[in-house]
């Protein structure tokens, strides 16, 4: 079924413009690799999913129960999503600007 689904990934508009990977590029892909049990590939794809899905777990539960600093976590789980998503964009990015 998942195999299925990479026909429908939404395009990189930034890649297809400027040739160069955005800041998300491999989300989808990693998403549908954890799916799939892939657990280091998506992490080496996209090394924020597991950051990004425990934000994501924080945030639905928070909307049922409530939670005293669930305000205050949620933001610093979001920062450290930030943190993560450019320092490995850097390092992404960077073999590709210094040639």
């Amino acid at each position: 079924m998942f195999a299925a689904i990479n026909d429908y990934l939404l395009p990189c508009l930034n890649k297809s413009l400027f040739g160069l990977d955005c800041p998300g590029c491999g989300l989808q892909r990693a998403i549908i690799l954890v799916f799939n049990g892939e657990f280091k590939e998506a992490f080496f794809l996209f090394p924020a999913i597991y950051t990004l899905l425990i934000l994501f777990i924080f945030f639905l539960i928070n909307l049922k129960y409530k939670f005293i600093n669930g305000k205050k976590i949620i933001i610093k789980l979001a920062a450290i999503n930030v943190l993560i998503i450019v320092v490995s964009y850097i390092i992404k990015i960077k073999p590709l600007l210094i040639n």
